[in-house]
């Protein structure tokens, strides 16, 4: 398995030079992938490039960049720009983000979100592979027929992986069919081996796609103070206990809020439940690092412990 982590923009308190190095102090700890989200904070895509010309070797990915305002073509513009100057390093990771903040907060329409995706992934894989992309569907009509402007070209990029964040069935299906894997979040170990693992196989198998990824977030603590740290995880992360779609999964999971999914404990624990993730057919781990008041050593020997199983 795979070892990641999620770096969030309060790493870079100290503007964005502090943030870019802490993907070498990532690197340097022997982790596999650092994962960046895209909300209203730095675009993710800009600061992966910036990580790019900092690190030679670990694979720097989006957790993730919504669709609904950025165009297929902008899209698959700006992610090959990322891949040219990480050397192929770069992972993209895309969502649909949430109907509260497409409507209300972008004033986007959130009618149909399957489809949405299936024809964004149709023409933006296009789009990657340097195709002469015609799409012409409800949402997206491109044409790059008319010469000499017949194809996107970044040159020195190779064709970035795309994962989705999918955490329903039907989301799931067209991530296994379209896309290289999933990056999900507030997904428990019962609901990844019930229902998230066996519906992407079968829906890539089915495909004729290979095995895809499946890079599963969780809020990870090592620590001796546990019940502390589920306390600090239920106010770091409350908000994912109110968002519909995280909701339906950590019901499903039989959770009552985000604390139910922490892994903490002292190392040997928190390896033994992380062993137990790569079992039900987790292919990569994206740990999420609680903070812990009580306990100012909790980050440095999580990451030391990640690290070390990274290696």
């Amino acid at each position: 398995m795979k070892i990641g982590m999620q770096i969030g923009a309060k790493l870079g308190a100290n503007g964005t030079a502090d943030l870019v190095s802490r993907y070498r102090e990532i690197e340097e700890a022997g982790f596999d992938t650092a994962w960046t989200g895209n909300h209203l904070n730095h675009d993710a895509m800009i600061i992966l490039a910036l990580a790019g010309t900092v690190t030679s070797r670990i694979e720097l990915g989006t957790s993730v960049v919504p669709t609904y305002p950025r165009h297929p073509m902008v899209m698959a513009q700006q992610a090959l720009t990322t891949s040219a100057v990480t050397a192929g390093r770069f992972t993209l990771g895309l969502g649909l983000s949430h109907k509260f903040i497409v409507e209300d907060w972008q004033g986007l329409t959130w009618a149909a979100p399957m489809h949405h995706l299936r024809e964004y992934l149709t023409v933006l894989n296009g789009l990657l592979a340097g195709e002469q992309v015609v799409h012409n569907g409800k949402e997206y009509q491109v044409s790059l027929n008319t010469a000499p402007f017949t194809k996107l070209e970044v040159p020195g990029a190779p064709r970035p992986q795309v994962v989705i964040a999918a955490l329903g069935p039907g989301m799931l299906k067209v991530a296994g069919e379209l896309a290289d894997g999933t990056n999900c979040w507030m997904c428990g170990p019962s609901y990844l081996e019930s229902t998230l693992v066996p519906t992407i196989n079968k829906a890539a198998e089915a495909a004729g796609r290979p095995a895809p990824r499946v890079i599963a977030g969780f809020p990870i603590c090592v620590t001796n103070k546990v019940e502390e740290a589920k306390i600090q995880c239920a106010k770091t992360w409350e908000v994912y206990g109110q968002i519909y779609s995280y909701k339906q999964v950590l019901k499903r999971e039989g959770a009552s809020g985000p604390a139910d999914l922490l892994i903490a404990g002292n190392e040997d624990s928190v390896a033994k439940q992380i062993e137990g993730l790569a079992s039900i057919g987790v292919t990569e781990l994206n740990a999420h690092v609680l903070g812990l008041p009580e306990d100012p050593d909790a980050i440095s020997r999580t990451t030391k412990l990640l690290g070390g199983l990274s290696k």
